[in-house]
């Protein structure tokens, strides 16, 4: 007997990537791909596409991981919040800090805190580095988060 869902939600996704900083695009692509196939996809695109190209390049720029540990990324839809996570072997951990006027860089945290709805950083099961993580919720329209950044 053939049983059938009444609704379809793709899986949780997961790829490893180099940890090199070109694999930030690539990461991207596999995200809106994943997204593409949910109905409501484009609810989240905007946001998650600048919340993992954060994380994953952080993951890459403040690592203590040798250079040939992989980064794993994941995906995943739980009720109406995206879930993305970002592993990686580095033993540093994400912390939130208000950057001066002149600072070139370290506002990733500050965007992942402001448009997350949560997030957080944890342990890797075995003990070997962390994950970072974050949950997004859906947007009234595709462009309703670019439009009030």
């Amino acid at each position: 007997m053939l049983k059938t869902c009444a609704a379809h939600r793709p899986r949780t996704f997961a790829a490893r990537l180099d940890s090199r900083t070109e694999s930030t695009p690539v990461a991207r692509q596999l995200l809106r791909a994943y997204l593409a196939a949910l109905p409501t996809g484009d609810r989240y695109r905007d946001t998650a596409e600048l919340l993992l190209g954060e994380l994953f390049a952080n993951a890459v720029q403040h690592t203590d991981a040798p250079t040939d540990r992989l980064i794993e990324i994941r995906f995943s839809l739980t009720a109406d919040r995206l879930r993305l996570e970002v592993h990686d072997a580095g033993t540093g951990r994400p912390s939130l800090h208000t950057p001066t006027p002149d600072d070139e860089h370290g506002r990733g945290v500050l965007l992942i805190n402001e448009l997350a709805e949560k997030w957080g950083c944890c342990p890797r099961a075995g003990g070997v580095g962390k994950f970072v993580w974050a949950l997004i919720a859906p947007t009234s329209s595709p462009t309703s988060t670019l439009l009030t950044v």
